[in-house]
């Protein structure tokens, strides 16, 4: 049997901002089914955790956590949940609020790393592996090493680091982290901490854990180069050897159109070609756009920010809308884009609806409505919109980057293969080529449905992914 320990900062369904918590939500609960796999997971108890699983909860113990010179309250609750036991770190001056992150994460998350440590003694669990996830956790691997292993009890336990976005990676004053952490100076040099004269607690997991990984194949090879390394290229080729590209999976259960309890009407691979025309004239009609069922939709769901290249499509706009096409956007994020949206809905109200929101339900009609799901990422380390989309029948056009190249299989018109649409250079150019190529294929019916049969058919499930960490697991635990 194996110990897994999963830390993260975000677990869905209890409080997520991203696919940071969407993952840790999913890939325990898939280790669980696997069988022999004994999985626990660490997280704090915010205070926007929804009452039904506060309540569920069950008060279990408190310790108090050193932190630098100071001693903190930990309260200990556990929930069990689909054969995965949860464990919520208790601090209302910490956690006690709605926000997940806020301005002293340095100190909240700090107090995590040590709390998530210290418990595992009164709970008598002692992890074969500690999994960590993203800059929050990145700690842990590294004070475990300098200080926890000299107890007997925090030997031999094996540690991996799941990088998810590169570009974030809490960075930090030496002296504050040196503080809280009860690190000296030996921790801050260029081959350890140090980051430009900074701390870089991102850089403490990938330097200090037994193996790194990260969310898809292709962003393993990028984030070893200068343009994808953030910095920290150099580091990554060093590591080269324990560094592991996994790609994500989706909830298939949550995202399911024969299912899903959102969508207009339910349907499933046989009756995806009508009934995503029943499902488009119903949001046709709901944010009131012209109401033809054989008018291309383009979909968007996504953060409004540079990341996703907004800026492409900003640089499109003009031609989108002179084009024979309907748009829909939900999602917030930078101002600018926002309101590029808002305008050009005020302008071309039958063609383009911006949702300038993040809503579950309304995200799930779009994604079962729309034939074309546009994703031109600048860069995208696995990306969860590509999968949902092609579940739902609906093509991804994306950029080939991270895991858009990984998953999305460009269609092939000689060979009639392939799952969607992509293309390589960061250009809008580049991307309404690719566009307008896929809206003269959209009204041939035939290829079209051949289209979204082989992407619902894709198998984007958990199950494969999970088999990938067990095997990583046991060549740790030997």
């Amino acid at each position: 049997m194996r110990k897994i320990l999963m830390v993260s900062s975000e677990v869905s369904p209890f409080a997520k901002t991203g696919g940071l918590g969407d993952v840790v939500g999913a890939l325990p609960q898939a280790l669980a089914k696997l069988g022999d796999n004994d999985v626990r997971v660490v997280m704090p108890r915010y205070g926007c955790i929804p009452n039904e699983y506060r309540e569920a909860m069950e008060f279990k113990f408190f310790i108090y956590v050193p932190l630098g010179w100071r001693r903190k309250y930990c309260g200990v609750f556990e929930l069990q949940r689909e054969g995965v036991t949860y464990y919520f770190i208790d601090n209302e001056y910490y956690f006690g609020d709605t926000f997940i992150y806020k301005w002293n994460d340095l100190e909240r998350f700090a107090f995590f790393d040590k709390a998530a440590l210290e418990i595992l003694k009164t709970l008598d669990f002692k992890p074969d592996i500690i999994h960590c996830h993203d800059w929050q956790a990145g700690m842990i691997p590294v004070v475990l090493k300098a200080y926890y292993c000299n107890d007997e009890f925090y030997q031999n336990i094996g540690t991996v680091f799941t990088i998810h976005n590169l570009k974030y990676q809490g960075i930090y004053a030496p002296n504050l982290v040196a503080d809280f952490f009860s690190l000296n100076g030996s921790f801050f040099t260029p081959d350890k901490l140090e980051f430009h004269g900074c701390a870089n607690l991102l850089k403490g997991g990938i330097t200090y854990s037994d193996y790194v990984t990260t969310v898809s194949p292709t962003y393993a090879e990028e984030i070893k180069t200068i343009e994808g390394g953030e910095q920290l290229d150099g580091l990554l080729r060093a590591r080269d050897q324990s560094l592991f590209g996994i790609i994500n999976g989706i909830d298939e259960d949550v995202y399911n159109p024969k299912t899903d309890k959102y969508i207009f009407k339910n349907y499933d691979v046989r009756s995806c070609f009508a009934s995503k025309k029943a499902n488009k004239t119903a949001l046709q009609e709901q944010l009131g756009l012209e109401v033809d069922p054989d008018k291309a939709m383009i979909g968007l769901i996504s953060r409004l920010v540079d990341q996703k290249g907004l800026d492409l499509i900003e640089a499109a706009m003009g031609e989108l809308m002179s084009m024979d096409i309907q748009f829909v956007v939900v999602g917030t994020g930078v101002e600018k884009y926002e309101n590029l949206f808002r305008h050009n809905a005020w302008c071309n109200p039958q063609k383009l609806s911006a949702n300038i929101t993040f809503s579950n339900e309304l995200a799930h009609k779009v994604y079962a409505a729309c034939d074309i799901f546009l994703m031109p990422s600048m860069f995208e380390p696995c990306g969860l919109g590509q999968m949902i989309a092609m579940r739902y029948g609906a093509i991804p056009l994306v950029r080939e980057t991270g895991g858009l190249r990984d998953t999305v299989q460009p269609y092939n018109e000689f060979e009639n293969t392939g799952n969607g649409f992509s293309f390589a250079p960061y250009s809008a150019h580049d991307m309404m080529f690719t566009l307008r190529r896929a809206l003269n294929i959209y009204p041939d019916e035939k290829v079209w449905r051949d289209l979204m049969k082989r992407a619902m058919h894709t198998d984007f499930s958990w199950k494969s992914s999970a088999n990938k960490y067990v095997e990583l697991y046991d060549r740790l635990i030997g």
